[in-house]
């Protein structure tokens, strides 16, 4: 699975509206709303590279009320919830 983490920046007013516009995209997998510099944080999850365009230059930019975007690919995770759940298996 590649991971692709889009910062959002959005019209003010249209906030809450963008990310639940966002967050229904298919390939999304979660959008907060963050403090500091930008407005949204979506995390895309998809099986190709090019299921990122697609996601983010076809849909997400195309959200009305989307202003500007930013994006990152994750090439490698690192989660404490990852590990923990590798080493309770079986434990239940």
């Amino acid at each position: 699975m590649i991971t692709a983490i889009v910062f959002v920046q959005a019209e003010t007013a249209r906030i809450p509206e963008v990310a639940e516009a966002i967050a229904a995209l298919d390939g999304v997998s979660e959008v907060y709303s963050v403090t500091g510099s930008i407005d949204l944080v979506a995390l895309i999850r998809v099986k190709r590279h090019e299921e990122i365009a697609t996601v983010v230059a076809d849909q997400l930019n195309k959200v009305p009320g989307v202003v500007d975007t930013e994006t990152h690919i994750a090439y490698r995770a690192y989660s404490r919830h990852d590990l923990e759940t590798a080493f309770s298996l079986g434990l239940d």
